[in-house]
């Protein structure tokens, strides 16, 4: 049975099994007398048990069992839990919990609902139960399962965004700023006194994150909406010079499509509008019973780590949501914002930027040299993975990651000039898919890093949602950062935004970060709401960042953006189809920002760069790139702004850039069906760009990561 090398002592648990057993049996005995362990906690509290006893022994056994690696096979089926499974520094050893081959093990944290009668409700077949825990106000659950597929609570509008008409004493326009806005009036007919008011949550999107408050209050004659929680910002989109558009979630009057779920709290009553075909007797409906469903926790400050676990091919699903500040989650330290001192934003309607302060449903701190590999992580509110304070050396590595409520994993240590004990750096996140991402929290991230070092994010393969798809810094301009040598490539990252958000890139960075790498990296398809729908994204103050050898295209904004930072090098990409421009440095400053070198520049009539560099004013260096514009001929090299004159390459060279550049068609094999081969002879090739291979992207078989 062994599939793992060297001495190892193995355990099992069954669903058929029990906790009083020894676990040394795949199954029952005959006699029914020992067999497997029936839970993951029985596994873990046995192994804790044998290894106090061989502690505390008077003369150590060198034959012991438990001096080598310990394997808990955990055999197929599912193990409902109602709270995470908890690992602490008492668990540290080399112990895989791992999938009994060609079996599935699932941890769920949801129950079953069942009880269903058929009635007419608002002239509709529904489903209904009654739930007594939810009537006396011991439980109540925001996410609903029915075989297994997330069903979305009814929501106005249906499809698209009210905007709201007016923010009373708020000015406008106003940019990103000043928070604490309560109240807004929706136009008429939008917002009614609903059932269930104070339930109904508004759920508003401005530049880059979304707030969610429910209502507190609503006045019908001025159509006054008061929200309970206060906003982060200004209640506006765009750059401020419009409100900010919103959607209600949970309407009970707008419980009118299948597949739709309502839970009135106060009547105990679960209605569903089932989908054709379904049938209450045949249906598999659930609902969380814990927001978590695995915590591996040290304790950094006081030297005492979680070490060496390694959980595979594992299920975890089933965990529901909560926001940053409710009363019902806020122990045991699950939200916390960048800094290991800072908790939420004290009530406001966001989660911050990235849903950064958003915990994980497998959640690491205080860990060293752990494994999460070859697991599923699906149906949840939160993160799927989050690797916190002081951890190092943590793998999480070819997992399938989905239907998450915010984004795929996300790393956050300590900040510059906080406790070291506490910094987060080596660890390695490869041949992932996460997709799915964002079903509640908008603006989560599919791979978040934030004051951490020395990371890999590689092999991934990042889709299906609303706003970054991997993001690295968390330090605004040039201040000092934890963020440094961190390297992202080989991810394929597509299919993002989907013109919900602003301000976002396939790769989004920020601040001061020398090593960090972007390379070799497949970028397409970002669509922004209002700006700032960009492939690579080198934000406020990042600086001294290679981003190289990706192929990027189609975008709704550029294709690189940098806001502004200092001596970033952008050489030997492709970067194709932006609708705004190919690339723009927009803040100008008085040292060169960006290095061009080397790269194929391919429009589809719109220019290659965009902004007033100034004759020779050396805030860009460029040169030996290739030039070709699909439509017009010749392209554009440079347009300082919307509707202002264009600059052939020969007006561009007389400036000082690109001396040494071409304009030619690169020789792409099939360039409209994103095929960018290139030819032999291709002019792209005798400027030095060396061809990028594109065969390895994404995740790998196992046996090649």
């Amino acid at each position: 049975m062994n599939a793992f090398p060297g001495q190892v002592f193995e355990l099992y648990v069954a669903t058929n099994g029990k906790d009083a057993w020894s676990g040394r049996l795949p199954e029952p005995n005959a006699e029914g007398t020992d067999g497997p362990l029936a839970t993951i906690q029985g596994a873990q509290n046995r192994i804790r048990r044998l290894r106090r006893t061989s502690r505390t022994a008077p003369i150590a056994d060198p034959a012991s069992e438990l001096n080598g690696p310990v394997v808990v096979w955990v055999r197929g089926g599912r193990y409902p839990v109602t709270g995470p499974l908890l690992f602490t520094p008492e668990d540290s050893a080399p112990v895989t919990y791992a999938a009994y081959p060609g079996e599935t093990p699932i941890v769920d944290g949801a129950v079953t609902i069942s009880g269903w009668r058929v009635e007419k409700v608002k002239g509709r077949t529904m489903w209904v139960t009654d739930l007594p825990e939810v009537a006396a106000g011991k439980w109540h659950f925001r996410e609903l399962f029915v075989n297994g597929e997330r069903r979305l609570r009814p929501r106005l509008p249906k499809k698209g965004l009210y905007r709201m008409a007016e923010a009373p004493g708020m000015p406008l326009p106003a940019g990103w700023g000043q928070g604490g806005w309560t109240q807004f009036k929706g136009a008429a007919g939008e917002v009614k006194a609903f059932h269930n008011l104070t339930d109904v949550e508004v759920v508003y999107v401005h530049f880059w994150i979304e707030e969610r408050s429910p209502i507190a209050a609503f006045d019908a004659k001025q159509r006054l909406v008061t929200m309970a929680r206060p906003s982060c910002t200004y209640l506006v989109g765009s750059f401020g010079t419009q409100l900010a558009d919103y959607y209600l979630d949970n309407v009970f009057e707008a419980l009118d499509e299948p597949g739709e779920w309502y839970l009135d709290r106060g009547a105990g009553k679960l209605y569903y509008l089932p989908r054709p075909g379904e049938d209450p007797e045949k249906t598999l409906v659930s609902a969380p019973k814990t927001v978590q469903l695995l915590r591996i926790i040290g304790d950094p400050e006081q030297g005492r780590y979680v070490e060496n676990l390694r959980f595979k091919g594992i299920t975890f699903q089933h965990a529901d949501w909560r926001h940053p500040g409710e009363d019902e989650a806020s122990s045991a330290d699950l939200f916390t914002l960048p800094s290991t001192k800072r908790t939420n934003r004290n009530g406001a309607a966001a989660a911050c930027q990235a849903a950064a302060d958003v915990p994980g449903v497998v959640t690491l701190r205080g860990a060293r040299h752990c494994v999460i590999e070859d697991c599923v992580v699906r149906n949840v509110g939160w993160y799927g993975v989050f690797i916190g304070d002081g951890c190092t050396g943590i793998q999480v590595k070819g997992n399938e990651l989905y239907d998450l409520g915010a984004g795929g994993v996300k790393i956050n240590g300590a900040a510059a000039g906080e406790p070291e004990c506490c910094r987060t750096q080596s660890n390695r996140i490869s041949d992932n898919e996460i997709s799915a991402a964002g079903r509640v929290f908008h603006s989560a991230v599919g791979v978040l890093i934030m004051h951490s070092a020395y990371n890999t994010v590689a092999h991934n393969h990042i889709h299906d949602l609303f706003y970054s798809g991997v993001s690295v810094g968390w330090v605004w301009g040039y201040a000092e950062n934890a963020a440094h040598h961190n390297l992202i490539e080989k991810n394929h990252i597509h299919h993002i935004g989907q013109g919900l958000l602003s301000d976002m890139g396939g790769v989004y960075l920020l601040g001061i970060q020398p090593g960090t790498a972007v390379r070799g990296n497949l970028i397409h398809h970002v669509e922004k709401l209002h700006y700032g729908g960009w492939a690579m994204y080198t934000d406020e103050g990042s600086s001294h960042i290679i981003l190289e050898n990706n192929v990027c295209y189609c975008t709704n904004g550029e294709i690189f953006h940098q806001h502004y930072g200092r001596e970033n090098t952008v050489r030997n990409n492709i970067l194709a189809f932006g609708d705004v421009c190919l690339a723009i440095y927009s803040r100008i400053e008085p040292h060169v920002g960006v290095v061009f070198l080397h790269n194929v520049f391919l429009a589809d009539g719109v220019p290659a760069y965009q902004n007033d560099y100034g004759p020779a004013g050396r805030h860009i260096f460029a040169d030996a790139n290739l030039f070709w514009d699909m439509k017009r001929k010749p392209p554009a090299l440079n347009r300082v702004k919307a509707g202002a004159d264009e600059l052939t390459l020969a007006k561009w060279q007389k400036l000082g850039y690109d001396k040494n550049s071409v304009v030619a068609s690169p020789h792409f094999r099939d360039p409209r069906n994103f095929d960018f081969e290139l030819d032999k002879d291709s002019p792209a090739l005798k400027l030095g760009f060396v061809p990028i291979d594109l065969s390895d992207i994404g995740p790998r078989p196992a046996g090649k990561r």
